[in-house]
């Protein structure tokens, strides 16, 4: 298990390209490797997990900073961002379980190494050509660039690279 996980931006130029689906699909590949993966998702718009009446509402509510709601299987903190900014890096020390692989949804602009979803028929720019940070991009077209290019249905091989770059995070660790 690493001490520092490997953190990789999964992003797109447009909403709707497929980077959930993506996830949806490399989480389960991984974990058939061996490796444990956390994700963060950005949300462009207000969203609430909690549901008003609920107890832990009313808390919240009340003014607390952060509130965690948990039972036996499961649990979700809930911080107040009252600054209204983000910073990926207090974000990131949230994720408390020891993990090989964070996936970071979204957030196409943060300075941390990314995959670019790109569909021909969805995605308006090519991210890759102008954001030093994508390390490979995975399409629906072929495309000729000079970072890996992957078939977005050919699991296996971007599964591979991923645990390559897990993989040379651990050996940087000493």
């Amino acid at each position: 298990m690493n001490k520092k996980p490997y953190i990789l931006g999964i992003c797109a130029a447009n909403s709707g390209s497929g980077k959930t689906l993506f996830i949806e699909r490399l989480i389960p590949e991984l974990k058939k490797r061996g490796y444990s993966v956390s994700a963060i998702k950005h949300a462009h718009h207000n969203f609430d997990i909690d549901k008003p009446g609920k107890d832990s509402f009313k808390i919240r509510e009340s003014g607390a900073k952060q509130t965690l709601i948990f039972n036996a299987s499961r649990s979700a903190l809930i911080t107040e961002n009252e600054k209204k900014d983000f910073d990926l890096d207090k974000a990131l020390e949230q994720i408390n379980q020891p993990t090989d692989i964070i996936l970071v949804e979204g957030l196409k602009t943060m300075p941390i190494p990314k995959i670019e979803i790109y569909r021909k028929k969805i995605s308006n720019e090519s991210l890759y050509i102008r954001d030093k940070n994508i390390i490979g991009v995975i399409s629906d077209v072929g495309i000729k660039c000079d970072i890996p290019c992957f078939d977005f249905i050919k699991m296996d091989k971007i599964t591979e690279f991923i645990i390559t770059l897990i993989e040379n995070e651990k050996n940087n660790i000493t």
